[in-house]
């Protein structure tokens, strides 16, 4: 039964974070929406709702990474790869009927600059997606500057997205976009491996 109060206190909190952001959840909103006793947050959680709130988001975190390096690791045509995740993110908005979007997106809105860890645990986060990104670009032969420049407007335009889907409540702003991006990707590849041959060619036998 404590397993069960815990694990219904971080689901409702994951929630509620994604809907209203740090400031937006108050201590009564976990304890109502998980139907836990109020003497259970601090037995399960001693550091009360920062300690859950810094859980709740870094496994959120951890989940998003891991699935986002899974399917850039999946493919290795990362424009393939980038349509799939475009394709992902529309199908989670449509899922929670535009509910909910970045796990992060409303913490880091919320300016959670007064809990150190949170705002860390954020800045991480999209460290990581987008070196994951940058890296995939790279392993297909774009070159670094340009990788990363690539990454960087695969994760801003996701993020910009997930908010016009979200206030339009139609997915069809993720697609439009991601044929340009795509394209973009495919043609930063050519031109790399076309570099990248130029470049053989000019070495000695």
């Amino acid at each position: 039964m404590a397993t069960d109060t815990r694990t219904r206190m971080i689901e409702a909190t994951a929630l509620l974070i994604r809907q209203r952001g740090y400031h937006g959840t108050s201590l009564n909103d976990i304890l109502s929406a998980s139907g836990a006793p109020r003497g259970s947050l601090y037995f399960h959680f001693p550091g009360g709702k920062d300690q859950l709130v810094v859980e709740v988001t870094r496994a959120s975190v951890a989940d998003v990474t891991e699935r986002l390096g899974a399917e850039l690791a999946s493919e290795s045509d990362p424009a393939v790869a980038v349509r799939r995740i475009y394709q992902s993110v529309a199908r989670m908005l449509e899922e929670n009927e535009f509910s909910l979007g970045c796990p992060i997106a409303p913490v880091v809105l919320d300016a959670p600059n007064d809990v150190p860890d949170l705002a860390e645990i954020c800045r991480v986060a999209f460290e990581q997606w987008i070196s994951l990104l940058r890296q995939a670009f790279m392993r297909a032969g774009v070159v670094e500057q340009r990788a990363q420049a690539l990454a960087l407007l695969v994760e801003s335009s996701l993020e910009g997205l997930m908010v016009i889907a979200r206030a339009t409540r139609d997915r069809a702003p993720l697609a439009t976009v991601a044929d340009e991006v795509v394209a973009l990707v495919e043609a930063a590849v050519r031109s790399g491996k076309t570099e990248q041959s130029a470049h053989a060619a000019d070495l000695p036998p």
